[in-house]
């Protein structure tokens, strides 16, 4: 090491090029990779940064000079007839923009004319050599000059053709290889079921295929693929990315159905922006989106790094997935008694957001899993909102951890809990359990039901703590003395949520239905039930009928095991007592405002977009814009139809006018909705 590196900066790179080149075996030979791309990727930034700062440190053998992993195993290593290179990433618009920059500085101030953009499937990339029409070799990528080859694995793959058409003799490609998401799913399920380790991800699942020594097990497992580059056709280089992919397509190669070329490198950004939420919709898994230039002759002149062409980048999206340490366990109680044990970890990023709880889901999946307190944990968005404990990464299972055990009593108020027939969650069977009563009390309030502004969860806390409120139906009896004895309430607060209880009365019954939280009831079973019963009384008077189960399940929207708990819900003594005093109080007596069928009129069948401060509350506003036929978006695009503007808008009112989309102010907007503005 040269003179003049502190000490601890190469103590810091050796450990980090040990430590990349492991994450790099476990990633490309051995397919189960211990931490997410993003943690990886900010191993190679951080040395990238150090052997930038401190340019004696570089040597040859370091991971930012080498791409993948010395090939290791029982497959005949081949080596490529052209590296095999990775890809440098962006995370962000802002170093997109700035990668386009620098590439167009080198070259020489020439600007791209054509851009070319494919989605960057999460899978296994491959070589591909034909030869007289048929395919000679398939090669893994390995350290990106030698690969192993893996032919009889990949000619199982049904999407691939084994021999070409269109006349071409000879043909060098690359390409993802991959497992679509049904079949992945398909796949763990039957694994499962034969009592053997599932899979944590579709990369993973692919890697471990190709690895098999037994291509008629390969077979078995619908992998596809599509490709991603053509080297050269019958001996002819390419003159353009995108002619070539077309030109393979007409030879029978899948190619990215999505891939687009762009003149506009707004228009790039403007598809990266796209596909941030589309890309959820499809039945493979997309980290990214790869730009290229697609000129073959500029691609040439643009060149390569060690590790990576300079005409290309991957635009990652922010991690969906990442590890961190599992540190404890707490139990939440759910207004339906549900037990839910609850992941307390070690905070970190996860699409954009510090995370430091998940979800566990419940206790048997814990069980089969085999997840330990103290254990390192993969952590991903559940439907992009709520996040959730993957499973364990077992390989780094060290040092004490610890079994986590069900209760056997409810952790909020001591009473029995146990599993219903065909359900797998613990429940609490109290009734009166404070914590399920919580819960309930601000289903109710939630503004998609009774709409109680100020009754937050502070104060549900002191009026159950105080016994002040025992059911939703004690709300209809506070009083301003009552909430004044309360902490941090005063006067003006306690009018206000006083009169915001008064208006909920008036809250039509499917708002009413809703907020009672009966089970398998969600907004739209609540209106299809509030179409049929004009009030609380009569539905309570209706459903002590001996067919009413049997009239509910000829509904739309309703159905056999909804009925079936909806007539539970009203027969039970405590629901009917409660029910009856709700009705004393005036609520659900106002017939539900039930959308009519969309009619023909300026928003039907339209893209809206919000933007700014609007008189009315968003869920209001985005009910009414759907039953007047307007599909809701978050995110401006090309296909957007109209953004309403109110006040203070943001940048989604900068991109509308970029991109040409009409605007509507808000006068405009009532008119349509036939709203006294």
């Amino acid at each position: 090491m040269s003179a003049g590196v502190p000490a601890e900066v190469r103590s810091r790179v050796e450990r980090l090029r040990e430590e990349i080149w492991r994450h790099r075996a476990l990633y490309y030979v051995e397919a189960r990779p211990e931490i997410s791309d993003a943690e990886y990727d900010a191993l190679e930034r951080e040395l990238q940064r150090l052997e930038q700062q401190y340019p004696a440190l570089i040597t040859d053998d370091s991971p930012t000079r080498r791409v993948g992993h010395p090939v290791e195993g029982e497959f005949p290593q081949v080596r490529h007839e052209v590296p095999m290179l990775s890809l440098d990433n962006v995370y962000s618009e802002e170093e997109l923009r700035d990668w386009r920059r620098r590439l167009e500085r080198a070259l020489d101030g020439r600007r791209v004319l054509c851009w070319s953009v494919e989605h960057k499937i999460d899978g296994v990339s491959v070589a591909l050599l034909y030869e007289e029409g048929r395919l000679l070799r398939a090669v893994s990528r390995g350290d990106g000059e030698v690969g192993e080859e893996i032919t009889p694995n990949v000619r199982t793959i049904r999407s691939l053709p084994l021999r070409l058409g269109g006349g071409v003799s000879q043909l060098a490609a690359r390409g993802e290889i991959f497992f679509p998401l049904p079949d992945f799913e398909r796949l763990n399920r039957e694994r499962k079921q034969a009592g053997l380790a599932v899979f944590a991800n579709p990369r993973n699942a692919a890697a471990g295929t190709l690895r098999l020594q037994d291509p008629a097990e390969v077979a078995r497992r619908p992998l596809a693929i599509e490709i991603w580059q053509v080297l050269h056709i019958d001996g002819r280089q390419v003159v353009s990315h995108s002619r070539a992919l077309d030109l393979a397509e007409r030879c029978g190669l899948p190619t990215n159905a999505h891939r687009r070329t762009f003149d506009d490198f707004d228009a790039v950004c403007d598809y990266v922006r796209q596909w941030a939420e589309k890309r959820r919709e499809l039945p493979y898994e997309v980290d990214g989106i790869v730009i290229k230039v697609d000129a073959v002759e500029v691609q040439q002149q643009a060149g390569t790094t060690s590790r990576a062409p300079r005409w290309a980048i991957a635009f990652k999206y922010p991690a969906e997935r990442a590890t961190t340490r599992l540190l404890d366990v707490s139990v939440q109680v759910g207004r339906t008694g549900v037990l839910t044990p609850v992941a307390r970890l070690e905070p970190v990023l996860l699409a954009g957001t510090r995370v430091s709880r998940a979800t566990l889901h419940n206790f048997e999946e814990i069980a089969r899993k085999d997840i330990r307190i103290g254990d390192v944990v993969e952590v991903e968005k559940g439907g992009e909102v709520i996040p959730k404990v993957v499973g364990p990464v077992l390989a780094r299972r060290e040092g004490q951890v610890r079994t986590i055990e069900a209760p056997e009593s409810c952790p909020a108020c001591d009473g029995p809990v146990t599993v219903a027939e065909n359900e797998v969650a613990l429940r609490c069977l109290n009734p009166d359990c404070p914590a399920r009563l919580k819960e309930s009390l601000r289903h109710f309030a939630r503004r998609a039901a009774m709409d109680i502004e100020g009754l937050g969860p502070a104060l549900i806390d002191q009026l159950v703590a105080r016994g002040d409120v025992r059911s939703v139906a004690d709300l209809y009896h506070l009083n301003a003395p009552t909430l004044a004895e309360l902490e941090r309430v005063g006067k003006k607060s306690a009018a206000n949520l006083l009169a915001q209880i008064e208006a909920s009365r008036r809250q039509p019954l499917d708002r009413v239905l809703t907020g009672l939280g009966i089970r398998h009831v969600g907004e739209r079973a609540a209106r299809t039930l509030a179409r049929v019963y004009a009030t609380l009384e009569q539905m309570l008077e209706a459903l002590e009928a001996e067919d009413a189960e049997a009239t509910l399940a000829a509904l739309d929207d309703i159905g056999p095991i909804t009925a079936r708990s909806v007539v539970a819900f009203f027969r039970r003594s405590p629901t009917r007592e409660l029910v009856r005093r709700l009705i004393e109080a005036g609520v659900g007596q106002q017939p539900a405002t039930v959308a009519a069928e969309p009619q023909a009129g300026p928003l039907a069948g339209k893209r809206v977009v919000l933007t700014g401060t609007l008189p009315l509350a968003r869920a209001e506003l985005k009910r009414r814009l759907e039953r007047a036929g307007a599909r809701v978006s978050g995110t401006v695009s090309a296909k957007t139809d109209w953004l309403i503007a109110g006040d203070d808008p943001g940048s989604k009112l900068t991109r509308a006018r970029e991109l040409g989309v009409p605007i509507a102010d808000w006068p405009t907007l009532a008119r349509w909705l036939e709203i006294e503005a």
